[in-house]
């Protein structure tokens, strides 16, 4: 089913102002999409465009206030948010500052705090300049640190919110089935690349946001570049890392190829990633930590090789590509069930690396994986 029932978005609503109280907060200020989404399921690609700011207000109770440009009027209306107001943007002298700073005086006293995401993986939507004028505009209310509420509420989903990311999973191994369709010794890789998001298409995806890869003899050298225009050959692995989207939730993981037989050094690089990961997700019940993934996953990858400078070994996954925690040594972020997550091994090889992922749900028990698990062996194309 596509959106929600009103229902989930008074659920999130509820446990944010339950959490406000608990913090002192008078309201929320949000200002990026998955934030404002997050609240209202308010979906369009039009966030693409950086012209016009958008702000959504979490009172200390009742429903969420939009503030947004009038363009976004019509869409809005057809979400569970009834109090909207709008300006008609781009407005270069008020782009909507003085009717946001009036919502907040009325929801919030003068001693009040608002507060705003502001740890890791967040930003402030919203030009610098005009920051500041609401500070001065809502006189002695602190727009303050929203001491990582909305960060807690988006890394624990609900039912409804991972059948979306299975679905942009299963989407994406469909698509991954059919690469023998599209790659092959002679084809380009920016063809592969292309083609490879028709397939995500075909599938079912509403987009596809995010293709990375590469294709090198025995490995790539690294994940995020441009496709270039070479032409596979014996002795290539390619990798095609997606983060496809159906209904406003990621997908995240990859898959690799060999153009031909693959040498021993890269089958058993491959085999260690799997082991890897799989180390990973014996351990991934509630109560373990970010940090305890990570090191599942580095144990294996040691015995190995070199260091590929990835940084983290996996993350959180949802309705961004990339979310909270990071599976890195200093993430103590303790597991839940609900959390989205991506397993993410990388291992160096003869010069270049390899890397492996995974999207895996942390249930009451054992984990589930929600990517359709990958071949043990190498496969080839």
């Amino acid at each position: 089913m596509r959106g929600f029932d009103a229902s989930e978005f008074a659920t999130r609503t509820e446990r944010a102002q339950s959490m406000m109280r608990d913090a002192q907060l008078s309201a929320l200020l949000l200002t990026t999409e998955p934030e404002i989404r997050y609240f209202t399921g308010y979906l369009t690609r039009f966030w693409e465009s950086p012209t016009r700011p958008w702000f959504l207000i979490v009172p200390a109770s009742g429903k969420p206030i939009a503030v947004i440009p009038s363009i976004g009027a019509a869409l809005m209306a057809d979400t569970w948010i009834d109090d909207i107001r709008t300006w008609a943007a781009p407005d270069l002298t008020d782009d909507g500052v003085s009717l946001l700073a009036d919502a907040l005086r009325e929801v919030a006293p003068t001693d009040g705090r608002i507060g705003l995401p502001d740890g890791h993986e967040t930003h402030v939507r919203m030009p610098l300049a005009d920051f500041r004028r609401l500070q001065e505009a809502v006189d002695k209310r602190d727009l303050c640190g929203d001491e990582g509420i909305v960060r807690a509420l988006r890394m624990v989903k609900s039912p409804a919110e991972i059948s979306k990311i299975e679905t942009a999973c299963a989407i994406a191994g469909r698509a991954f089935q059919r690469v023998p369709e599209i790659a092959g010794e002679g084809d380009g890789l920016d063809a592969v690349f292309r083609r490879f998001q028709m397939l995500c298409l075909e599938e079912g995806a509403d987009w596809v946001p995010y293709l990375a890869g590469g294709a090198e003899q025995g490995g790539y050298t690294d994940v995020i570049s441009p496709a270039a225009d070479t032409l596979l050959q014996q002795g290539d692995v390619l990798m095609l890392d997606t983060g496809l989207v159906w209904d406003g939730y990621f997908s995240d993981y990859d898959r690799n190829w060999s153009i031909g037989p693959a040498s021993s050094q890269v089958r058993s690089a491959y085999s260690a990633l799997i082991e890897a990961s799989d180390a990973a997700f014996d351990i991934a019940r509630p109560g373990a930590t970010a940090a305890d993934l990570f090191h599942a996953m580095n144990s294996v990858l040691s015995r190995h090789d070199a260091d590929t400078g990835a940084g983290r070994l996996g993350h959180g996954l949802g309705m961004s590509l990339t979310e909270w925690p990071s599976l890195i040594p200093t993430d103590h972020t303790v597991l839940e069930p609900g959390m989205v997550l991506t397993l993410e091994p990388g291992i160096a090889v003869g010069g270049k690396i390899l890397v492996h992922e995974e999207n895996i749900v942390i249930t009451e028990e054992a984990p589930r994986f929600i990517s359709p698990r990958a071949e043990l062996e190498l496969p080839e194309i």
